[in-house]
């Protein structure tokens, strides 16, 4: 049945992270009735997508599950805890557990649960972990669709960003022997049809299916792949016995911005071969399968035709200067402070930053930076703005150009000095009763490889003590301006 005659409402549980942000817009494209979920539904707002109702949840809190599960037929499970760090296993089973006793008690029809490949002598924590969240949702009475797939190639894949950042910015590797493992990547398109209609047919109840592309290939050879998709010239490649997955996970932090825990529990499953069995997901679902350098031009190509968003969104394009050697993942530091005032007051005060007002606190600092610009030949010192007060779109703000306004809910600027990478800075404000707002800075930061990662590093001690400093000025200013 085309989702356009499907009547049947489907939750999006898990819609802020990588597969929700792209099955979302499929799903509405389609015609499809979308609901989607997320532990902060206030950022799911930035993402613009229409018709869709957004509900709080988190799968760790049963109490907040009834009333994003409440009407849904088909639940989409696309959560995942590899970002809490130590013991993440134990709370993916834990989360698993509540959403699917919950969706019992809802009456949801089916779940659909996106799981991995799993080699059988699989020994990481992220392999076991994905397999034994698909058996606790099975344990549940709601009829359970498992789609297993190794790496997925698309932007913002976890496993497609450590090799993209590799061969931008590592003519030589030094690798563990695990570049020789073989796995069947499937193009991001490829799995988002298999989402979009695997789980309304009535043959996919109960089972797991793997989803693969057509070849199967080594990670040294989809390195040197996309190498050549983006005009690089192929790594040299060098692997080591004596350099395990788990070792080598230690200096992923100084090669990649996607988040440390993320990258070396990916890592640390790769010393398996992955195989799958794609024949039945093929039969129930065909299409035509992109093979991995397809797969990779298609990657590029959507970032490149991306929509141009007013906020800070994770990979967004334009947050990178429209440069796909910049990491989709970001770097990120920030300070939070909650003012006795309105937020008109506060937001008064906000958007009079810089120029003459500079930055409320440790100017000294700001100064600094902005020296340092002018000596590389920077607009470091070009200060000044529009207008004293009133900000809009295309202001520039010193060094910065604003790219979204929202009065009394966000501003939004790109970084305009000199450095190996792209920056924003938003400011977001969240009124928590008419005479108190929480306002929060924070520092979004693309770094362009190993020396963007170390621009960052540098500026830690900064980052550290300013977004504080600064948010608690501004709240202070604004507490002064309610008063008189």
């Amino acid at each position: 049945m085309p989702l356009s005659q499907d009547p049947r409402r489907r939750l999006v549980f898990g819609a802020s992270g990588y597969i929700g942000t792209y099955l979302v817009p499929r799903l509405l494209a389609a015609g499809a009735v979308v609901r989607v979920s997320s532990r902060q539904p206030r950022g799911l707002e930035a993402r613009g997508w229409p018709g869709v109702e957004i509900v709080g949840a988190d799968a760790l809190d049963p109490d907040s599950l009834p009333a994003a599960l409440a009407g849904v037929s088909i639940a989409y499970y696309l959560v995942h805890s590899m970002g809490a760090g130590k013991h993440f296993g134990r709370l993916d089973l834990d989360a698993a557990a509540n959403f699917a006793a919950a969706a019992a008690e809802a009456g949801v029809e089916r779940i659909c649960y996106l799981g991995g490949l799993v080699p059988d002598d699989a020994t990481s924590e992220h392999i076991v972990s994905r397999r034994d969240t698909g058996q606790v949702l099975r344990q549940g009475t709601v009829p359970v669709t498992e789609i297993r797939a190794g790496i997925i190639v698309g932007p913002g894949s976890a496993a497609f960003e450590v090799m993209r950042d590799l061969v931008y910015h590592l003519p030589v590797m030094i690798t563990p022997r695990w570049v020789t493992a073989k796995s069947p990547p499937v193009a991001l398109d490829n799995l988002l049809e298999y989402l979009m209609m695997a789980p309304g047919l009535p043959e996919t109840a109960n089972r797991i299916l793997d989803a693969a592309g057509p070849e199967e290939l080594t990670y040294a050879q989809m390195m040197r792949i996309l190498a050549e998709a983006a005009g690089r010239r192929p790594p040299w490649i060098i692997p080591v016995p004596v350099l395990s997955p788990k070792l080598s996970a230690y200096w992923l932090r100084f090669v990649t911005a996607v988040p440390t825990n993320v990258a070396r529990a990916l890592i640390e499953g790769l010393k398996h071969d992955f195989t799958a069995h794609p024949q039945e997901l093929r039969r129930l679902v065909p299409q035509r399968l992109l093979s991995f350098r397809e797969s990779v031009d298609a990657a590029f190509a959507a970032e490149r035709n991306a929509t141009v968003l007013a906020r800070w969104t994770e990979g967004a394009f334009n947050m990178r200067k429209g440069r796909i050697d910049y990491a989709y993942y970001a770097k990120r530091a920030g300070g939070s402070t909650i003012a006795a005032a309105p937020a008109a007051d506060v937001w008064a005060v906000v958007s009079a930053i810089g120029g003459d007002n500079r930055y409320y606190a440790l100017n000294t600092l700001w100064t600094i930076r902005e020296i340092m610009d002018w000596l590389v030949g920077g607009r470091g010192l070009a200060r000044g703005r529009r207008h004293p007060s009133e900000v809009r779109v295309g202001d520039r703000i010193d060094s910065w150009e604003v790219i979204g306004v929202e009065p009394e809910r966000r501003l939004t600027m790109t970084f305009g000095m000199r450095a190996p990478g792209a920056g924003v800075l938003e400011f977001d404000l969240e009124p928590l009763s008419p005479e108190r707002t929480r306002l929060t800075a924070t520092a979004y930061w693309h770094p362009a490889g190993v020396w963007g990662l170390l621009y960052w590093l540098a500026m830690a001690p900064g980052h550290a003590v300013i977004f504080d400093a600064l948010t608690g000025a501004i709240c202070r200013r604004a507490e002064a301006r309610k008063r008189s």
